[in-house]
C-alpha cells in the first residue's frame, strides 16, 4: 500500500473516532442542577417561627380583650394576697413563681388560669372558696415574693390592703332577719380551712368540722381574724407577745339597727379595722354570700407609722 492510501485510511479512521466520541459526548445525559429544600433543622425552625407568629398574634388579641396582665384602668380584677401592689404595678411585676402559692398555710392563693379571666399566671384569692384567715401570722406568701409584688413593707396583717368587707344582700342575712344559725356554716361538703385559737393557735381545720350553734347570726364576727386579734389585745394578750400586732381598731361587728318603720334588728356593720381578708364571705351561711369583698375598696384608715417608716427607708 502506498504512502498516500495509508494517509487516506488514517484520517478516515481519525474522523469515525472523532465522530464516535461526538456522538458518544451528545447521548451522555447531562447533570441536571437539582436544588434541594431546606433541611429538616432549618423546616423545624421555620415551623416554629410560625407557631410563634401564630401564638403572638393570640396573645395580641387577647391582651387587647383584656384577658391577660395587661394594666388598664388600675382596678382591681380580682381579690390579690396581701401586700399586693396596685394592681397596674402588681400585673407588671408579678413574675407568676408561685412561691406565694407554695407556703400557704390555707391553700388560698391561686394562680389564674386563662378560662379565669384576668391577669394570667398571677395570684388570686377566691374569698368564698377558702379566704386568707392570717394563719401564718408572719405573712409567709409576702415573705416568699421575690419581686416585691406583695410589698415587702407590710408586717402586720392590719397593715394589710386587700379590700374591704360590705353587706351586699342584707335582705338574704341571717342577723337582719333576726334568725339564728345551727350546724356546719357552709355544709359537709365545703373543704374550707380556718384557724379556731380555742382548738389549735397554729394549725387550721376543714370548716365543716366546727359547727355552731348560736341565736343570732354572727359567724362573720367570730370568725374575723382582725376581729379576732384586736379583742384579745384589749385583753392584754398580745399575739406572739408583740404589741405592734394589735389592730388599731375593730373590723366588723352586730349593731341593733332602727330602720325608718321603726323596726330594729341586728346588722353586721364593717368598720375601718376591715382590710378585706374575706373570712367573712368564706363563712356566711346562706346560700348566696350576704357579706362579700369589695376588692377595689379600700379602708380610709391610715397606714400604721411602722408601715410609713420602712416605706420611706425604701421597703417595697
Amino acid at each position: 500500500m502506498n504512502n498516500s492510501a495509508k494517509n487516506s485510511n488514517a484520517e478516515n479512521s481519525t474522523q469515525a473516532n472523532s465522530e464516535g466520541v461526538s456522538d458518544a459526548v451528545k447521548k451522555t445525559p447531562k447533570k441536571k442542577n437539582i436544588k434541594r429544600g431546606p433541611g429538616r433543622r432549618a423546616q423545624e425552625a421555620r415551623r416554629q417561627f410560625l407557631r410563634s407568629v401564630v401564638l403572638t398574634a393570640g396573645v395580641t388579641s387577647i391582651s387587647l380583650l383584656g384577658f391577660m396582665p395587661i394594666p388598664s384602668e388600675g382596678k382591681r380584677q380580682k381579690l390579690r394576697p396581701p401586700g399586693a401592689l396596685s394592681e397596674e404595678q402588681y400585673l407588671s411585676s408579678c413574675i407568676k413563681c408561685g412561691q406565694c402559692v407554695q407556703v400557704c398555710p390555707v391553700n388560698a392563693v391561686k394562680l389564674d388560669d386563662m378560662d379565669t379571666g384576668f391577669g394570667l399566671g398571677t395570684a388570686y384569692i377566691d374569698a368564698r372558696e377558702q379566704a386568707c384567715d392570717f394563719s401564718c401570722d408572719g405573712l409567709q406568701c409576702v415573705l416568699a415574693c421575690p419581686t416585691g409584688s406583695l410589698t415587702h413593707t407590710l408586717d402586720y396583717t392590719h397593715d394589710t390592703r386587700m379590700g374591704f368587707a360590705v353587706l351586699d344582700k342584707p335582705k338574704l342575712c341571717l342577723a337582719v332577719a333576726g334568725k339564728g344559725f345551727k350546724g356546719q356554716a357552709r355544709g359537709p361538703d365545703h373543704e374550707g380551712l380556718l384557724r379556731y385559737e380555742e382548738i389549735d393557735r397554729w394549725n387550721p381545720i376543714l370548716l365543716k368540722d366546727h359547727p355552731y350553734d348560736v341565736e343570732i347570726c354572727d359567724l362573720c364576727v367570730q370568725a374575723c381574724p382582725i376581729e379576732q386579734r384586736y379583742n384579745q389585745c384589749k385583753d392584754g394578750k398580745f399575739p406572739s407577745g408583740d404589741e405592734n400586732q394589735c389592730p388599731p381598731e375593730r373590723a366588723i361587728g352586730l349593731e341593733l339597727i332602727e330602720e325608718k318603720n321603726g323596726v330594729k334588728h341586728m346588722k353586721p356593720v364593717i368598720y375601718d379595722g376591715c382590710v378585706g381578708c374575706g373570712v367573712c364571705e368564706m363563712i356566711c351561711p346562706t346560700a348566696e354570700p350576704s357579706i362579700i369583698i369589695d376588692y377595689d375598696k379600700l379602708t380610709k384608715r391610715p397606714l400604721s407609722e411602722q408601715y410609713l417608716t420602712k416605706s420611706k427607708k425604701g421597703g417595697h
